[in-house]
Order: C-alpha cells, then sequence, then structure tokens
C-alpha cells in the first residue's frame, strides 16, 4: 500500500480581513475567544483588522529583530524588558493593538515605549494612529529590508520620523540591520555581540 504525505499549506503572505462598524465589546469578545492564539486582531475606532495566518518570513523577521534587540540590551546593560506580541487595549481611545514584539525600557508598564511591527504588505489599519492614541513613545518599523523609527512628540501627540531610536540613541541602525538578514540566527546574534563588544 502507498501511503502519501499530507500537503501542508505554508502561506506566502498575510491573510487580513478588515470589518467596519465593529463595536467595542464585539471586539473584546472576539479578541477573548482568540486569546493566545491566530488570529491576532487590531482595533482602531470601529475598524477591526483580523490577521488570519502571517508567513515565514514575517515569523522570521520577527525573531531576528527581537533576538538582536535583546542582544543590544544585553551587551549594553539596558534595563530592557518584552511582551512579545501581548494585547494592549484602551477602551476611551477605541484601542487595541498586537504588535509584533514591544518593549519597555526598566519596568513593565500598561503599554510598552517601543513597539516593532514587521510590514511585508500594504494596507490595513493606520498603525501609528493605533499607537499614538495608546501613548506608545516609539514604533520601529520593518519594512523593504529597512528599519524606520517612529517618535511620538508628546507636545504635538504626533509621530516622527528619525534616523534613529531616541530611547536607545546609541543603537546605530546601520550595524543593526546588517545581521537581519544573515542565514543563521545564532551566527547573526554573536556576530552582532562581538561588533558591540568592539565598538
Amino acid at each position: 500500500m502507498l501511503l502519501l504525505n499530507p500537503i501542508t499549506f505554508q502561506p506566502t503572505e498575510e491573510q487580513r480581513i478588515i470589518l467596519d462598524g465593529i463595536t467595542w465589546q464585539h471586539y473584546i469578545n472576539l479578541a477573548d475567544m482568540f486569546v493566545d492564539t491566530l488570529p491576532r486582531l487590531t482595533y482602531l475606532e470601529g475598524k477591526l483588522e483580523i490577521i488570519m495566518t502571517t508567513s515565514r518570513e514575517h515569523e522570521r523577521l520577527k525573531k531576528i529583530i527581537a533576538r538582536l534587540i535583546e542582544t543590544y540590551a544585553e551587551t549594553k546593560d539596558i534595563e530592557l524588558n518584552g511582551y512579545g506580541n501581548t494585547t494592549f487595549r484602551r477602551e476611551a481611545a477605541a484601542r487595541g493593538a498586537e504588535p509584533d514584539e514591544c518593549y519597555c525600557l526598566g519596568a513593565l508598564g500598561e503599554v510598552p515605549d517601543i513597539a516593532i511591527e514587521i510590514t511585508l504588505t500594504s494596507g490595513g489599519i493606520d498603525k501609528l494612529e493605533l499607537y499614538r492614541g495608546l501613548g506608545v513613545r516609539e514604533v520601529w518599523f520593518w519594512q523593504n529590508n529597512q528599519l524606520s523609527f517612529q517618535i511620538l512628540q508628546l507636545e504635538t501627540a504626533t509621530y516622527q520620523q528619525r534616523d534613529r531610536s531616541v530611547l536607545l540613541p546609541d543603537l546605530d541602525p546601520v550595524l543593526f540591520v546588517s545581521y537581519v538578514n544573515y542565514s543563521n540566527q545564532t551566527q547573526a546574534v554573536r556576530a552582532y555581540r562581538q561588533a558591540l563588544e568592539n565598538s
């Protein structure tokens, strides 16, 4: 008897649905149904984005970027604590977000200081508007093999793009980015740590 291995579906890009006119309570009910599992839900003032799947590339980038940030903090003796992709909600601002990765400098707070977003496809909810209402101080976007930094300006409550982080001003983005596309993540982390120690 010939046994065939089942075909495994591997999505090559994110599959997302966007719904309008969703109440806060409907969002909360859906979010509670899917705690700690896909889909990922993002909510902004009545608009709900449901990400059904993420690609392997998305997950690879998320993981290596997190490992490199944590290596930087450890090497530079910076108190950095992470939440991963925890859900953050603020009903008064009608916002709910699940960053790809996020961190607080020092103790963990109600919202992260830094949110990381891997952007491989266009469209969807305006992430900066979402994070502005939550009060996230910096949003780092990985898009088109580049890292960009959006810094929340407290006086205007808007984000301004900068060449580097304000919260981690000594993090060299050019050096950091040079290790993201290594084929071996452990080797990338080792090489990055060595470069930091020698700088």
